[in-house]
């Protein structure tokens, strides 16, 4: 069983930054593959950013080249740098992983692959 908890959210102007945390339990990150989703309200579940391996980081197109995932294992967390945020970016921000499944990457957009999720996080940009 993995447990993940998310940390770091908050309400910010636009053109502010915020980093966001995710801290995992009960499996090793190298065993899991993980990702960050948010979901806005009205509107579907969305992947932002996956971690599929050392080298290997992808994002969805809205955020390139302003959120950078990365993972710390020294403290066994994946983290979200978010940087120029705009209003369109506020919604509530998950991790999400999971074990069992394709390979790390491949799919990571489709949320029904994540066995795991944390509780979220609120990010709020304000105009």
């Amino acid at each position: 069983q993995v447990q993940l908890v998310e940390s770091g959210g908050g309400s910010v102007p636009a053109g502010g930054s915020l980093t966001l945390s995710c801290e995992a339990s009960g499996h090793t990150y190298s065993s899991i593959c993980i990702a960050w989703f948010r979901q806005a309200p009205g509107k579907e579940r969305e992947g932002v950013a996956v971690f599929a391996s050392e080298g290997d980081t992808r994002y969805t197109d809205s955020v390139k080249g302003r959120f950078t995932i990365s993972k710390d294992h020294a403290k066994n967390t994946l983290n979200l740098q978010m940087n120029r945020l705009a209003p369109a970016d506020s919604a509530v921000y998950y991790c999400a992983a999971y074990a069992v499944g394709p390979r790390c990457g491949v799919l990571w957009q489709d949320s029904r692959v994540y066995e795991y999720w944390g509780q979220g996080t609120q990010v709020t940009v304000s105009s």
